[in-house]
């Protein structure tokens, strides 16, 4: 059986398959070898993006506003010997291929990631209304957890299905693929996650208590009830590319894999042996993007410094929110529908508490035989603690909350230490004979992505209707048919892509706008390997109409 990669379903192009091909990605006019190119953001889009132009002989140069790595943020404890939390990015499924292809390329060792009822937890606590269940498995449960699994497999074939669409995916056949989910987006476009749980054949043959537990527990990862009012587009694409299953993380922290690739010296069009992002950038990134405005053929930047710099082209990779809040764009440089886009671009809210204990205390068992404490879920306020082992005689972390929307809103204020006295009380409910305090070493780590000045929130979430905004945002690296004043900047990122929180669509449309500023600058791929664009037209996402 073929291995399930993210293609598609919205534009089905094997991106895997281009970067991995030894012809590469294209060629560049002679004219326009050397030239510069402004990247803002260093996260995985930007440093990704650069990488791959960069091989094609452009010079990328790289903006970024505050902290190198974006939302694949690794860091280390204070006094640890890189005892790391990951406040970003934590747990990859294996079929980002893409993704993987750079970690691969990079030498990152990744291992199982210990989410609910896995091996990597090893065991599963579940917490709901007072009502503590240990598990293993999924067998472990009462009967009132399979009959929720059921359900939801049942709703997902009934209502999409499913089983058709994700074979279509896992063969990469576009033509199936494109028939079965382009009705679907009409379909579904304006209704609700909620919806579509609620008004199923398999849900409404249950009562509330099931789709309340639905949305405490979920499917995969957890609980999904803040997902509730996002487009059910969002989560049949989470269930289809099996995003949230078969998860991995990065061991010694993801951020790693961009700091490898800003000192890596492959093999460049133009450039001389040794050449590295960081060389070409004098060892450091340059500061915040303070306003982009037109200069003829060109785009003019400016930083926060005011210094300004004529590029031919601009890839922007922030969250679209900063491109009406943190810097000055020139209204011209997009088109009124596209701003609209932008603007209605509707991010979730996060937050993680972290600490680092003095071991794996946690496998300690009891007298029962039972580790003291499981990878739990719960409807209390840390929602979801998970424990992650360097080893038995080495420092250990524990995410004690990972939380979305209202309830990463309840901490949004509170300090780092309250917001542990807060989890360490919620826990204390679970385990009242255990004593997590006494292992905790050093300073928490806290993050709410939301209060951060370069982020405004952790990651889009798609509500009912915004299907046309996505449209617009991920299809504006198709810039032949665009007015000469709109073309020459470029976005990407996991919010313009279709997959919004996960770093697989940051990969995909870094890897669009490689294609876009690569024909922006005259370049073309080769016959053998072609890219994004050349494919677009005939593969590209299903429009709907702007009105009736």
């Amino acid at each position: 059986m073929k291995t399930l990669s993210a293609f598609g379903p919205d534009f089905p192009f094997a991106y895997d398959s281009w970067i991995s091909h030894p012809a590469g990605l294209g060629s560049l006019p002679e004219a326009s070898l050397g030239a510069e190119v402004a990247v803002i953001g260093a996260g995985a889009a930007g440093i990704i993006a650069a990488y791959e132009l960069m091989k094609l002989g452009l010079k990328p140069v790289i903006y970024e506003s505050a902290q190198f790595g974006g939302r694949l943020r690794s860091q280390v404890f204070e006094g640890s010997d890189g005892v790391v939390a990951e406040l970003g990015g934590m747990r990859f499924p294996v079929s980002s291929r893409a993704f993987y292809h750079y970690l691969d390329l990079m030498g990152c060792e990744t291992a199982p990631f210990p989410n609910p009822l896995t091996d990597a937890a090893g065991s599963t606590v579940i917490d709901l209304e007072g009502e503590t269940h240990f598990a293993r498995s999924l067998d472990d449960l009462p009967q009132i957890y399979r009959e929720i699994a059921q359900a939801y497999t049942k709703a997902l074939e009934d209502q999409s299905d499913f089983k058709a669409l994700q074979e279509a995916v896992r063969q990469r056949d576009t033509a199936a693929i494109k028939a079965l989910w382009d009705p679907l987006v009409a379909q579904w476009d304006e209704r609700t996650f909620y919806d579509f749980v609620t008004h199923s054949e398999a849900f409404r043959a249950l009562d509330f208590r099931h789709r309340e537990m639905f949305g405490q527990v979920g499917f995969g990862t957890g609980g999904w009830d803040s997902d509730f009012p996002n487009s059910m587009l969002e989560i049949l694409r989470v269930n289809l590319l099996e995003l949230d299953d078969h998860q991995r993380y990065v061991v010694g922290g993801v951020e790693q894999l961009l700091h490898r690739l800003w000192r890596a010296t492959p093999e460049c069009a133009h450039w001389p042996e040794g050449t590295s992002l960081s060389s070409l950038n004098g060892g450091a990134t340059r500061s915040r993007v303070t306003a982009l405005s037109r200069a003829g053929k060109d785009i003019l930047l400016r930083d926060q410094w005011g210094n300004e710099t004529l590029y031919a082209a601009v890839l922007s990779t922030c969250q679209t929110h900063l491109l009406t809040t943190a810097i000055e764009v020139e209204e011209s440089l997009f088109d009124q529908k596209l701003w609209m886009a932008l603007d209605r671009t509707r991010y979730m809210q996060a937050a993680k508490t972290f600490v680092m204990v003095d071991r794996p205390f946690w496998n300690d068992t009891d007298a029962t035989g039972r580790p003291v404490m499981s990878m739990t879920l719960t409807d209390r306020h840390t929602r979801g603690t998970y424990f992650f082992d360097n080893g038995p005689d080495k420092p250990a972390v524990i995410c004690l909350s990972y939380s979305w929307m209202t309830d990463a809103l309840k901490v949004l204020p509170l300090p780092a230490e309250k917001r542990v006295d807060l989890a360490l009380k919620a826990l204390a409910k679970i385990y009242p004979d255990v004593d997590i305090a006494s292992h905790i070493r050093g300073a928490p780590i806290c993050v709410s992505w939301e209060a951060d000045e370069n982020f405004l929130g952790a990651f889009k979430g798609a509500l009912p209707g915004h299907y046309r905004y996505n449209h617009r945002i991920y299809g504006h690296f198709m810039q032949e048919h665009m007015p000469e004043a709109q073309r020459g900047l470029f976005l990407a990122g996991d919010g313009v892509s279709w997959t919004p929180a996960w770093v697989e669509g940051a990969v995909q449309t870094a890897l669009n706008a490689v294609w876009g500023i690569m024909t922006h600058m005259g370049g073309q791929t080769l016959v053998t390997n072609l890219g994004p664009g050349d494919l677009y037209p005939q593969l590209g996402p299903a429009k709907l109409p702007d009105a009736p």
